[in-house]
């Protein structure tokens, strides 16, 4: 059984910047990034039994692929999707849009999944600064768990 945390964030440097603690704090865990929330659902429908982590931005891009404009939608609805589920693992909003962010966290909460706010700032400084010390904290609370 494999180990993955699936992250929703579209910014590349923010990216870039989750990786490297990804592989600092829990290196034996897979990365799942996605910039498109309908996209995380329909993955989690045949991923949820792996996934250790979970971390949610809320404003996602509108992109245009082939001449049409794609709606990549936002963190909410992912959070609406996992609170109709029984919560598996922890998760983390960080998201600088701070009304939904606060909507996605008390969706969540209310639901039962075990949840962090993060709040984005300083550029991608706020990764190494507050994400990384919340999935090191998961970790030592017990909320990220390692299958054998």
């Amino acid at each position: 059984m494999r180990e993955i945390a699936a992250i929703l964030e579209d910014n590349a440097d923010r990216l870039n910047a989750m990786r490297a603690c990804l592989r600092y704090a829990l290196p034996a865990v897979e990365a799942a990034f996605f910039e498109n929330a309908a996209e995380m659902i329909t993955w989690f429908r045949t991923h949820f039994e792996d996934v250790a982590l979970i971390s949610l931005d809320h404003d996602l891009p509108l992109k245009v692929e082939t001449g049409r404009t794609i709606d990549c939608g936002t963190g909410r609805q992912v959070a609406d999707y996992l609170a109709s589920e029984l919560p598996t693992c922890p998760v983390i909003v960080h998201s600088s849009n701070d009304p939904c962010a606060r909507g996605m966290f008390q969706v969540l909460s209310d639901a039962g999944w075990p949840c962090r706010r993060v709040y984005p700032c300083d550029d991608t400084k706020w990764i190494a600064d507050a994400w990384l010390p919340e999935i090191q904290s998961m970790v030592s609370d017990g909320w990220i768990v390692f299958r054998p």
